[in-house]
């Protein structure tokens, strides 16, 4: 999934597509780095990250702050970066997977154990995001951001808020204007949800009424978008979309006409992470930036230009109000209730379901 660069609005007017340094001026008050970055080490690091998923001074903010300089290379989704690890490290420090790959790379022996005696602003986390199932105690992944998947709308296009997956799975009434998410998991996950089973559902049968769904439905849908649903909806070539909330958020703030929800049925949550590849040439320098991107300022900075939901309470604390409030960025307790997290299903499910979408492609 592609982490669009969210859009400074909420602390200024100024467009996403031109917002560029006044981020900087914001003095930053490094408080609690840590002490340990070892002088032994040269004073780089390789990032490897979504696209455009980080501050706009972040990395010059950082250098500044501790002499370390950052060079930051992209993926477009997390096949990529498995596949990137799988054959050995070729010299990454810290990456950015989702949740439900953490145990997977685990498993393929891709990561370090984190030192958190090395990470003290973890402090500064939500006290829920501190022990999650796919990562019990955080031995391996820290949470960089998190969010949800469900419907973004053009509230002039149509006729009531589209609460429901069925506009997009199962109805006509917007045939020619939806979008749908190409990921494979997702788009499955969420049609099992609309049926009324779990998003993990590992049942071949589930899986594939879900499957049939969809290309049954295929003659309405505009688009398998590469999460760029938020671009169609834009630009008018779709009226309804499955995307992730922070870039329906990030529209929103340009556009009042568009809206987001999380269908009844219930949506999928995400959280990004941060993490230690094996071998990792520099991984004092490693733990020195998630500190640094646990800091307040910092992590205000990154909050407020990619418009996700920040694990971060320091940070959280320092976003205006417009942010702390926004339902498309924090939705109703409610709705998060009716949404699972998505999981790593095993190998052979992961299998089934990337032949069901081989099914679904040829249709």
């Amino acid at each position: 999934m592609n982490r669009k660069r969210g859009m400074a609005g909420l602390l200024s007017a100024i467009s996403r597509r031109q917002f560029m340094t006044g981020a900087a001026a914001v003095g930053l008050s490094i408080t609690t780095m840590p002490k340990f970055a070892s002088a032994a080490e040269e004073k780089k690091l390789s990032l490897y990250n979504w696209d455009t998923y980080i501050g706009e001074t972040t990395l010059d903010d950082f250098k500044e702050a501790t002499g370390i300089e950052v060079k930051m290379d992209l993926f477009a989704d997390n096949s990529e970066l498995f596949a990137k690890l799988r054959a050995g490290n070729p010299g990454y420090d810290v990456i950015v997977p989702s949740n439900d790959w953490i145990p997977r790379m685990v498993a393929a022996g891709m990561l370090q154990e984190l030192d958190h005696s090395k990470i003290p602003n973890m402090s500064n986390l939500f006290p829920r995001f501190l022990d999650e199932p796919f990562d019990p105690g955080r031995k391996y992944s820290v949470p960089y951001m998190w969010g949800t998947i469900g419907i973004g709308y053009r509230k002039s296009k149509v006729s009531s808020v589209p609460d429901s997956w069925k506009v997009l799975y199962d109805s006509d009434e917007y045939a020619g204007k939806i979008a749908l998410l190409s990921d494979c998991g997702t788009m499955l996950s969420c049609a099992l949800k609309y049926l009324g089973y779990s998003a993990n559902s590992t049942d071949k049968a589930e899986n594939e009424a879900a499957a049939e769904l969809i290309i049954k439905q295929k003659g309405n849908i505009k688009s398998f978008a590469d999460d760029n649903g938020q671009d169609l909806l834009a630009s008018g070539e779709v009226d309804v979309t499955m995307e992730y909330n922070g870039d329906i958020a990030q529209l929103m703030t340009e556009d009042d006409d568009v809206g987001f929800v999380l269908p009844k049925e219930g949506g999928i949550i995400w959280e990004d992470t941060l993490a230690i590849p094996k071998g990792a040439p520099h991984p004092e320098n490693a733990h020195a930036f998630i500190n640094y991107v646990y800091e307040p300022e910092p992590n205000m900075l990154i909050t407020d230009y990619i418009q996700y939901a920040t694990p971060n309470k320091a940070g959280f604390d320092l976003m205006p109000e417009e942010y702390r409030t926004n339902p498309a960025i924090f939705p109703p307790e409610e709705a998060i209730e009716a949404s699972e997290t998505a999981e790593y299903l095993g190998e052979d499910v992961v299998q089934m379901r990337e032949e069901l979408c081989t099914k679904i492609n040829a249709a």
